[in-house]
């Protein structure tokens, strides 16, 4: 609990580690800029290139092929221009808004009921483009609303075998499941810092050796990141970004299953409330559900719970404050369901006490909040 409420919000954006804060406080008394040649240039430079070498050595990449940016929205938009040039765009139907919007015009590879990406379409999809039409296939490792963990070593085999490129939006798998880039096959992967308990305003893209002589930068600038990001580096940012990272890592490596657990406890009890677990036939990220009310307006569930004391959403949090229907559930078939459905998701800072007052809190929501009736509010939609 916090101030008379609990967080369970955490794929919008984790509580800060203290020691992110600790590194970011240590960082910003730092004068320098990590470009100048100087005593205080070279102090800041230190503390960028050591942050470089923890993210790269924490996800499966090389130092010299991590790229620092201002989160993971950039990260995803530089790997798709930066390495999409010149070849055919296809990205997973429940890929982020930034993923999305960076691929318009590209093909959609259709997921199933549980939100797992059909790699057979895939397969298709790539074969009709032939080997004189190379691609760059877009997947998330774990959907940001639903928890969904994509077949990603699967993918990439898939890909290389009609030589096309992977990359991987790995924002929300980061810190909650194992990521590595080598391991799991991809051609690039995106992070963000505030995702695992970094400030916002910082991510990176990791890149194999096999494609970081191709991408081109955005933003040409002064040469920083060896030409691949312009811009002086958000130096506190990047350096609490690396110690969030570690903090996490060891966390999950550490074997606590107490985020699934509660997602679980959760789960079931609202299934008791006759609620639908999106997505909960696959294998989902232990913090996150996403719980479907039929006939409950998704705006009236945030509302009720937030008035309980629990701050909960209804999807991604990057579209300006909206409470829209879900494109991740009406890509799954779940029709109606799509506008009445809130996402769970447990912050590292979780103890079983709050879990306990959530679970009393759905029921009576559950109970008190009349379901409407379907055909109206379809037409209403």
């Amino acid at each position: 609990m916090d101030d008379g409420f609990s967080y369970f919000d955490a794929n919008a954006s984790e509580p800060v580690r203290p020691a992110a804060l600790a590194a970011m406080a240590d960082a910003a008394g730092v004068a320098g800029n990590p470009s100048s040649v100087h005593r205080a240039g070279r102090q800041a430079r230190a503390i960028l290139e050591q942050a470089r070498e923890t993210v790269a050595a924490l996800f499966g990449g090389r130092a010299e092929n991590c790229v620092f940016t201002s989160g993971g929205t950039e990260a995803n938009v530089l790997a798709i221009a930066g390495l999409g040039r010149g070849r055919c765009l296809l990205a997973g139907a429940t890929e982020h808004d930034a993923v999305r919007a960076a691929v318009p015009d590209g093909a959609v590879v259709p997921v199933d009921g549980d939100g797992v990406a059909r790699l057979d379409v895939l397969d298709r999809l790539l074969a009709e483009g032939g080997p004189d039409r190379p691609a760059l296939v877009c997947l998330m490792l774990a959907n940001n609303e639903v928890g969904t963990i994509q077949p990603v070593v699967d993918a990439a085999r898939i890909c290389r075998a009609h030589g096309a490129l992977l990359h991987v939006d790995a924002v929300q798998a980061a810190g909650r499941i194992p990521v590595d880039l080598a391991a799991l096959g991809a051609d690039s992967i995106a992070i963000s810092g505030h995702k695992f308990g970094g400030p916002k305003g910082a991510g990176a893209l990791l890149l194999s050796g096999d494609v970081v002589r191709t991408l081109q930068p955005m933003m040409a600038g002064g040469g920083q990141e060896q030409g691949r990001r312009g811009g002086t580096p958000a130096l506190p940012a990047i350096a609490a970004l690396a110690a969030a990272a570690a903090e996490a890592v060891r966390d999950m490596a550490g074997g606590d299953d107490g985020p699934a657990q509660w997602r679980d406890a959760i789960d079931d009890a609202a299934r008791g409330g006759g609620a639908v677990i999106c997505g909960g036939g696959g294998a989902r990220l232990p913090n996150t559900t996403m719980l479907a009310l039929p006939g409950r307006r998704a705006e009236t569930q945030l509302i009720a719970l937030d008035l309980a004391g629990f701050c909960v959403s209804a999807g991604s949090a990057c579209s300006s404050g909206k409470v829209a229907r879900s494109h991740v559930l009406a890509a799954m078939g779940l029709g109606p369901l799509a506008g009445e459905a809130i996402r769970v998701s447990l912050p590292w800072t979780t103890r079983a006490g709050d879990v306990t007052r959530f679970i009393a809190a759905y029921a009576a929501m559950a109970a008190r909040l009349p379901a409407r009736v379907a055909a109206s509010e379809e037409v209403r939609a």
